[in-house]
């Protein structure tokens, strides 16, 4: 009687343990995004100001990306990246230590990811229209472009930043 009750329980919860996942490493849509993933080092347009380090890992069996920023001064951010097929955007949450939440969407525009939607900054209670472009560039690199808007509607440069290939050594 025990040898039974054992295989039926087994029997029983065998479906939910061999649950079939969705791979998201096989489809395209996916893998839009990925020209972003590595260990970089972040710097200004001529290479001679650090701004910081990122790594920028691929999870979730392919369903992720995900964002480490380590900034020069010591300041810290994350950020989670999907594709949502319900929607064929891409999306951005980013959280960094203690100034903003930045919430974004879009698509892969003629080879560069672009999104859109706001910033929140946590000190001031203030929220302001964001936009983000990503461009991998022909020697490997990635300029990221950021802008945010102003009050009487103007877009301004929030961030502009160069990503090289980082060997993981230590920051000046």
């Amino acid at each position: 009687m025990r040898t039974y009750t054992l295989l039926l329980a087994l029997f029983i919860t065998t479906p939910i343990l061999a649950e079939e996942r969705y791979s998201c490493m096989d489809q395209a849509a996916h893998r839009q995004f990925d020209f972003w993933v590595g260990s970089w080092q972040v710097t200004n347009g001529d290479g001679d100001k650090t701004y910081g380090t990122n790594t920028i890992t691929i999870e979730e069996a392919g369903c992720l990306l995900r964002e480490s920023w380590q900034s020069a001064s010591g300041s810290t951010g994350s950020s989670i990246n999907y594709f949502n097929p319900a929607d064929g955007k891409w999306h951005q949450l980013w959280v960094d230590s203690g100034s903003s939440i930045i919430t974004i969407a879009g698509t892969l525009v003629e080879g560069s990811m672009a999104m859109s939607g706001d910033i929140y900054y946590l000190g001031e209670a203030r929220r302001a229209e964001f936009r983000g472009l990503w461009t991998p560039l022909p020697d490997g690199s990635v300029r990221q472009f950021f802008e945010e808007q102003d009050a009487k509607g103007q877009w301004q440069t929030w961030f502009e930043g160069f990503y090289h290939p980082w060997a993981g050594t230590k920051l000046p």
